[in-house]
């Protein structure tokens, strides 16, 4: 490869500008595209898509809940995109991507970064084309999202410890062997892909007065409220992010806000967004609202309670949202997207648990003792009298400031309701026991 500049270089393309005449020769056309911009993406785009796309994606039920609607105080319609074959409406972009490949490109194969639903969405339906897909991820990706992407045929590459490192490395090997890149959300064929969500949305219920749509990089709610806003200029689009990742809520409101943490939405826990994608938000989408990690357990836990459904983080972000601003969306006509049921079981499980403890209906009380023989009796007998299940009891002798003739006991009880633990409390405390119910942030 030679080491001269590129000539004229003022002229290329910003993508361009980045690599060598060498490099060029051998660069996939893809990575010669001029910039996108909200003129890209249009509603025939979308409806474009949505033909290619017929039959090879599942056209999602859209239904009405009657139990959330009651509890939020809006008419909440929801999209269950979580019913996709990868559990995700990533296929819809990504099958739009492969479908419109030349020839030469389906032969070389695609290539993406990618540690989530994007890279099962590719590896699918190129598997199924018979296109060779090779995503990079970190070598942190937890392993089920490794056995996750290779059963549906994609070709990992771990490299790095972020997605930045794997990023990077992707688009090396992109122009290394000729392949195609196909981003995650930062393209107009993907947005088109993701949009046909809106499409399906507005068929079935076309008098929504609001869409609220997850953001991570941009592309679905790009899609969705490019539909939106040419079927009907009066609807409202509210995009969400999680309060620990608001980098597109800082993008378009020119602010500066820290991005990282652990939280529960990792599928819209974008760093950077898209940059075509910020384009079409600023022009087309209302408002973004942040949302913290308790109401997004909530709301997960509130779709498996009562629709009965699995749905991840990310997915919840939008009910999440109608739940934390419930004056805004009361009596409104809300549609919600449940974009993806991939969650972890473990993690799902805690998040179960941990709605259970707010509820009140599983308690941990510290309940300090003398050490002497008959003392948990006692309290035990406490317990039987108001009918309150003991799940598990904690004894602490040693790393303790009380005297050494004391102990601390922590008790994980189970209860009908938050007022069955409180009069078990009062109870203990008539008895003149220190209680300390311990409190879930």
């Amino acid at each position: 490869m030679g080491n001269a500049p590129i000539a004229n270089e003022i002229e290329l393309p910003l993508r361009v500008r980045t690599l060598r005449r060498g490099d060029i020769m051998n660069a996939p056309e893809n990575s010669l595209k001029p910039a996108a911009t909200p003129a890209d993406l249009t509603i025939e785009e979308v409806r474009a898509a949505a033909a290619r796309i017929e039959g090879a994606v599942v056209k999602t039920p859209m239904m009405h809940s009657i139990t959330l609607s009651e509890i939020t105080g809006a008419d909440v319609w929801l999209k269950f995109e979580n019913l996709q074959f990868t559990a995700a409406y990533k296929e819809r972009g990504a099958l739009n991507a492969l479908l419109q490949l030349t020839d030469e490109q389906k032969q070389r194969g695609v290539i993406a970064a990618s540690a989530g639903n994007h890279s099962q969405g590719l590896s699918y339906h190129g598997t199924r084309l018979g296109v060779p897909v090779t995503i990079v991820m970190p070598k942190t990706t937890p392993t089920v999202k490794i056995m996750q992407t290779e059963s549906v045929g994609g070709n990992v590459v771990l490299h790095g410890e972020t997605f930045d490192d794997a990023n990077a490395h992707a688009r090396e090997l992109e122009i290394e062997r000729g392949l195609t890149f196909v981003h995650p959300f930062d393209d107009p064929q993907i947005a088109a892909g993701q949009g046909t969500v809106a499409l399906e949305m507005l068929e079935a219920k076309p008098d929504l007065d609001c869409l609220v749509t997850p953001i991570g990089g941009g592309g679905l709610i790009s899609g969705m409220s490019t539909v939106a806003r040419a079927l009907n200029p009066d609807i409202e689009i509210v995009g969400v992010q999680a309060g620990l990742f608001p980098s597109m809520f800082a993008k378009i409101k020119g602010e500066t806000r820290d991005c990282g943490g652990d939280t529960l939405a990792e599928g819209i826990a974008v760093k950077k967004p898209g940059e075509f994608t910020s384009q079409v938000i600023a022009e087309r989408v209302d408002d973004i609202l942040l949302v913290g990690e308790p109401k997004l357990e909530k709301a997960v836990a509130l779709l498996l309670q009562i629709e009965k459904t699995v749905v991840e983080g990310a997915g919840a972000a939008g009910l999440a949202a109608v739940l934390d601003n419930p004056e805004r969306f009361a009596g409104k006509s809300v549609g919600l997207v449940l974009c993806g049921g991939n969650i972890d079981t473990r993690l799902l499980a805690n998040v179960l648990l941990r709605d259970l403890a707010r509820q009140g209906r599983l308690a941990r009380l510290r309940v300090t003792l003398q050490d002497r023989p008959g003392a948990l009796f006692k309290v035990m007998r406490l317990f039987d009298e108001h009918n309150v299940n003991i799940i598990e009891i904690y004894h602490q002798r040693i790393f303790t400031t009380l005297p050494a003739k004391g102990l601390i006991t922590d008790i994980e009880c189970e209860a009908r309701d938050a007022d069955q633990v409180e009069r078990l409390v009062l109870a203990l405390r008539k008895a003149n026991y220190a209680v300390e119910v311990v409190e879930l942030n």
